[in-house]
């Protein structure tokens, strides 16, 4: 079974909210998945409301053999980043 972290859509029409999922790279966007790592609003108003997503489990996915698609690679690389500024991480 090949792994993959993509987004599915659970938002209304013209107001996208998106989850960052670990589901089988062959299934259907919104269909079953393995693990729920986080939300993403595109819409949201506030900065943080936007990205909310745990990059430690997403880590251990990838370390298990999970690929990212282009988007959640992208999404990832921005909430490791905000992880990286905020002064609680460390």
């Amino acid at each position: 079974m090949a792994l993959k972290i993509k987004l599915a859509r659970i938002g209304a029409t013209h107001n996208p909210v998106y989850r960052v999922v670990v589901a089988e790279a062959r299934g259907r966007r919104d269909g079953r998945f393995v693990e729920i790592l986080g939300t993403y609003s595109p819409r949201a108003k506030n900065e943080s409301e936007t990205l909310k997503l745990d990059v430690e489990r997403a880590d251990y996915w990838i370390s298990q053999g999970a690929l990212p698609t282009d988007t959640s690679r992208s999404l990832l690389k921005r909430a490791k980043k905000a992880d990286a500024e905020s002064p609680a991480a460390s």
